[in-house]
């Protein structure tokens, strides 16, 4: 029993010492390789980094940590950073890039870099590279010889490592909450972004003797992630905000998606206009699963330009808001169509197709004589906008922005309509026709009443079809309104309160000798009225689309210039006879209060 219990002992001792000894031997051959890697890091990344970019760029960092065992390591106050001087000598060279990076950090980590590979295939295997939050600065200077090259290098960075490494190979590269800094020099003083809390992840990067001809990698990548959450941003004018949720975007899949979209005011209705201290359009935008596809990453990479094939936008709601009892602004807006606007942009865009899904759009006016409250919606309104775009090469082929919309005027009414942009046109030429259909007239009144002191009794709308031509000066076209039964009311704010109240005997005139109350008459007459319309500089495009509209609604009705002369001469002449029989009135109340005091 005890001869037993001793060999199980010296079994476990040479098993263990075994074990010992293996151990040693890893633990020796680890530190060893640790011997022959940290020279590489020290030494010679810099040099590679360096003639890889023509000594453009230098790594600087002041500690480096390696553990073969586990087979990570680290760098500690990492600086990547140009060479001005180079950068110069290089542009005259016509060899620079567009972009230049600062990258600074606390730390970069690498994991998994697999020591044994190195030593024993020449080969440098990574799992991951992270830099936590990293401060990026990215300056862009759009360059002529760069304009046609393509995203992979003119020369392969495999003869830059060779006399290193077979190959060099990341699994993926993470950039964690780093914030991104983007100054575009390519006007006259730099504009300049700061994004923070982005997220990066760069994947299957790897150089190798083919790599660099490999048409499905992208700067040696086979793909890129971009993920930021909860992005807000400051208008210039501090009235708005910009705030996007969830932005994510695939390399590969060449889509980007942004789960929400919002144009927010910082003040509430009842204060914007006070705070700019005069009456102007609040808008309050909410967009959601917006969808990008077929983006040329490498456009935005090398120009900023956003170039996408199509956009897709699957729900929203749109309100315009003004308050006119704050006096207006008058500016001239001439040069402030929705396409004169789009060539303003400063930066490059290029959307072939967007599609619009769901979106209802409200305007409202709070009128200072009614002192009441108007408004009209556009509700679920989808279509196709088309070749958007602010390029020249682009817009040159093809000058025609073409938008083509259908809605329901206040929930109801059909409205289909077609916009056609000239964006080379010197005078910024559109046009737009469409039509309304079935709807009762009544749902008008929401805005009639408060902002034209007009109700609308009856009026049941068959078809309202419109043809216009426009400039920056003047709509010509024509407007063909069918309806049945249209019976008005003019309005009056009631003397010492808030409501409305009905002119009935000027109702009565203007029913009796003005308006049609059918088109076509009952002996089938029809009347189609032509549009001249003569844009005010002051007004805005939506604004000079209505008025155009509008002036032919009302000849189509019978309010044509003649009529309304004549209307307002019986109104003179009624004004006339009630200020007559009030003086008669007040003489006859003199006489029989001065009988009764005798």
């Amino acid at each position: 029993m005890l001869k037993s219990t001793s060999k199980k002992k010296r079994r476990i001792k040479w098993i263990l010492s075994v074990l010992l000894f293996f151990i040693a031997i890893i633990i020796g051959a680890s530190w060893y390789i640790a011997g022959k890697i940290k020279p590489i890091v020290q030494q010679e990344l810099g040099a590679v980094i360096n003639k890889a970019t023509n000594g453009l760029y230098e790594i600087h960092f002041d500690k480096v940590s390696v553990n073969p065992l586990t087979g990570n390591a680290s760098l500690t106050e990492v600086r990547l950073v140009p060479d001005t001087k180079v950068y110069q000598k290089l542009v005259l060279q016509k060899k620079a890039p567009n972009n230049l990076y600062v990258i600074k950090l606390q730390k970069l980590s690498i994991k998994n870099f697999h020591p044994f590979k190195i030593y024993f295939d020449k080969r440098l295997e990574i799992d991951l590279i992270l830099f936590d939050r990293p401060h990026i600065t990215m300056m862009n200077k759009s360059l002529a010889f760069n304009e046609d090259k393509l995203p992979q290098p003119e020369k392969s960075p495999y003869d830059y490592i060779k006399n290193i490494f077979t190959a060099l190979h990341v699994k993926a590269i993470d950039f964690k909450n780093a914030s991104f800094k983007y100054v575009n020099n390519n006007h006259a003083k730099p504009d300049i972004d700061t994004i923070s809390n982005i997220t990066i992840t760069l994947k299957d990067w790897l150089i190798d003797s083919a790599s660099a001809k490999d048409k499905s990698r992208f700067y040696l990548l086979k793909d890129a992630y971009v993920y930021l959450n909860n992005y807000t941003f400051a208008t210039p004018d501090s009235m708005y905000y910009i705030k996007a949720s969830q932005f994510e975007f695939s390399a590969s899949e060449k889509k980007l998606n942004i789960k929400e979209f919002a144009l927010q005011p910082r003040y509430s209705e009842q204060e914007f206009a006070k705070v700019n201290g005069y009456a102007r359009d609040r808008y309050s935008l909410q967009l959601n699963n917006i969808d990008f596809y077929g983006i040329n990453l490498f456009a935005y990479i090398k120009n900023r330009e956003v170039l996408a094939q199509e956009m897709s936008i699957a729900n929203g709601v749109l309100s315009v808001f003004n308050d006119n009892s704050y006096p207006k602004l008058l500016k001239d807006k001439t040069g402030r169509f929705p396409h004169q606007l789009l060539q303003k942009i400063k930066i490059p865009i290029t959307i072939k197709k967007i599609n619009l899904n769901r979106l209802d759009i409200t305007y409202a006016e709070f009128d200072v004589k009614s002192r009441q409250r108007g408004r009209i919606s556009f509700n679920n309104t989808s279509g196709v906008i088309s070749n958007v775009t602010n390029q020249y090469k682009y817009k040159k082929k093809d000058p025609i922005i073409e938008a083509n919309l259908q809605s329901y005027l206040m929930e109801q009414g059909k409205l289909n309509v077609g916009f056609k942009f000239d964006m080379m046109a010197p005078k910024a030429d559109f046009s737009y026709q469409g039509q309304l259909l079935n709807m009762d007239g009544r749902q008008l009144n929401y805005i009639t009443k408060p902002l034209a002191m007009l109700q609308i009794k009856s009026c049941l709308v068959r078809s309202l079809a419109f043809d216009i031509k426009a400039n920056d000066e003047v709509a010509k076209g024509k407007v063909d309104f069918v309806y049945n039964d249209l019976s008005l009311g003019l309005m009056k704010k009631h003397e010492g309160g808030q409501r409305l109240k009905r002119l009935g005997i000027l109702s009565l005139l203007a029913n009796a000798m003005i308006i049609y109350s059918d088109n076509p008459s009952e002996d089938g007459k029809f009347t189609s009225a032509p549009v001249d319309y003569k844009r005010k500089p002051t007004g805005s495009f939506f604004n000079f689309v209505w008025k155009s509209l509008f002036q032919g609604v009302k000849y189509s009705v019978g309010f044509t210039p003649q009529k309304e002369a004549e209307i307002k001469s019986y109104v003179k002449r009624f004004e006339t006879l009630k200020s007559d029989r009030e003086k008669r009135r007040i003489k006859r109340e003199l006489r029989r209060f001065e009988r009764e005091t005798k």
